[in-house]
């Protein structure tokens, strides 16, 4: 199946800003989270939306896909078969020449890091804000204790491969236009080792490795956000022949709160507030990550004005200072007032020299209707 565009993916065109594809993103990150939206294809177009979003996202990556879209430029003749059998230039390198002379072969034998591994993690807003230490279980490789990871039945030796005499390759005569070639290959009884186990271990079935759970203890820092990872060394996949382990990548989801925002390191919230208090003034109490605070709303405030408490946002993970956490007042229009409160209402209409239209000597609808008419 083909790749969707990825500013149909994220609903914006193909000129629109950072700020409109980073809005596009956090809005259907949030509708489509595995956490909240319970429908099947949800985590499907939850990875979608974050693919399209990492690739817009980066200056580099969107000016290489607007000029070259999914297709790779760098693919060339890999894709498929070159002549009628040959798979590419290397391979049709590799069965005229020998593999390139021998100095491009890896050695087999030779020590290699592990193979990483990666946890998806998902973390509360407040857990996000303020981080935690918890433990968690991975599965991983790890090497076999009864056989000391040498694959074989205790009591047994590992053999020379007696197919390629522990060189770990065949040599194979083909014959071509150019004549009778040998083409050096990695020899497929012993996968390139250059050894033989004759009796296998029964633990591990002669791979000298065995599947377990670990428990690791992570410390997650203060200000990770949603998509962010934490490389844990040494945690990935055991190395191979005496190398180093590959790491351990945590990735963080970060559930959506009822009431806050993030955005960075700053947190926006919107608080309902009565027309009196912005008529007057009020002080009003602000629910913040970090508890409680007073806020002074002056006499005449507008809906939408917005206010800002500075050090009450996120700790950046980076240790680099506190956000903000900005607040947009809302003004509550009562849906049901007594007759008492509507005649007050109408006094201070009164005083303030404005007539309810409901009560005008001539409807504003009908003097709309008139001006259309051009009378």
């Amino acid at each position: 199946m083909s790749k969707r565009d990825y500013y149909d993916v994220l609903g914006v065109s193909k000129g629109a800003s950072k700020d409109e594809i980073k809005k596009a993103y956090r809005k259907l990150s949030k509708k489509y989270h595995p956490d909240i939206n319970k429908e099947p294809d949800a985590d499907e177009k939850f990875k979608e939306v974050k693919e399209a979003y990492e690739m817009l996202s980066d200056d580099q990556k969107r000016a290489h896909y607007d000029q070259f879209g999914h297709t790779d430029p760098n693919q060339g003749f890999g894709g498929g078969d070159f002549g009628g059998g040959f798979g590419g230039f290397e391979d049709i390198f590799n069965t005229f020449f020998g593999g390139g002379g021998g100095g491009r072969r890896r050695d087999p034998n030779a020590p290699r890091q592990g193979a990483d591994l990666q946890y998806s993690m998902t973390l509360s807003f407040e857990e996000a804000v303020f981080g935690k230490e918890t433990d968690i279980e991975i599965p991983r490789e790890e090497t076999c204790d009864t056989c000391s990871g040498s694959g074989a039945k205790p009591g047994t030796k590992v053999e020379t491969c007696s197919h390629c005499h522990g060189s770990g390759q065949l040599n194979i005569e083909q014959n071509t236009p150019f004549g009778r070639i040998v083409n050096r290959r990695v020899c497929s009884y012993c996968n390139g080792t250059g050894k033989e186990i004759k009796e296998k271990c029964r633990t591990c079935s002669g791979n000298g490795k065995v599947s377990k759970r670990q428990k690791i203890h992570v410390k997650i820092p203060a200000g990770v956000d949603d998509g962010q990872q934490l490389r844990v060394a040494g945690k990935g996949e055991p190395g191979i022949n005496g190398g180093p382990a590959g790491d351990l990548y945590i990735v963080f989801h970060i559930r959506s709160h009822e009431f806050f925002e993030r955005d960075g390191d700053d947190i926006y919230c919107e608080m309902p507030i009565t027309f009196v208090q912005t008529a007057l003034g009020d002080e009003i109490e602000i629910p913040t990550v970090h508890g409680k605070v007073k806020l002074k709303v002056p006499a005449g405030t507008q809906t939408g004005t917005r206010f800002r408490l500075k050090g009450k946002g996120v700790p950046n993970v980076r240790g680099y200072g506190t956000g903000d956490q900005h607040i947009i007042v809302k003004v509550v229009t009562p849906t049901k007032l007594s007759e008492k409160q509507k005649q007050l209402l109408r006094e201070f209409a009164d005083i303030s020299g404005q007539v309810p239209l409901g009560e005008q000597e001539e409807g504003f609808f009908s003097k709309v209707k008139r001006a259309f008419k051009g009378e």
